[in-house]
Order: C-alpha cells, then sequence, then structure tokens
C-alpha cells in the first residue's frame, strides 16, 4: 500500500524544481508596457552606436584649410 507521504514528497520536490527554474531562469519580459531585463543584463554587449558626422571628409577638409593658411602665410612671407 503507497503512503501519502511518498506522493507528498514527490510533489513538494516536483514544486521545487519549478519553482527554481522559474527563479534561475533569466528571460526579458514585458510588464505595464515597460520592458524589464533579464538578471544577466550588465554582461550584455552594448547595442547602441552613435552616430557619426553627416559630412565624412570633415578632416580632409580641416587638413586643407589649415594647408591654405600656411601656404597663404608663407607667400606672404616671401
Amino acid at each position: 500500500m503507497k503512503t501519502n507521504a511518498g506522493r507528498s514528497g514527490i510533489l513538494l520536490s516536483l514544486m521545487a524544481t519549478l519553482a527554481s527554474s522559474a527563479l534561475f531562469t533569466g528571460c526579458q519580459t514585458t510588464i505595464g508596457g515597460q520592458t524589464l531585463p533579464s538578471p544577466n543584463y550588465l554582461e550584455d554587449d552594448v547595442q547602441y552606436f552613435p552616430s557619426g558626422p553627416e559630412f565624412k571628409l570633415s578632416n580632409q577638409v580641416e587638413a586643407m584649410r589649415k594647408y591654405e593658411v600656411e601656404r597663404l602665410k608663407a607667400e606672404a612671407a616671401q
């Protein structure tokens, strides 16, 4: 004859396993319109890359301006 103590032990261990799996799995959830992070959000890679300048050749233009100023100074000195 089976005892209720054996069944309650199995049920208790099943509930403990279920509860621990819910506690130890991290997932991103949405609650009330908020996106809540997973527990390991501090180890995640950065996914934001700030936009660069619209004009990609700004360093080249600045170098050409400096060159032009130096050239005019050299011509004025002669």
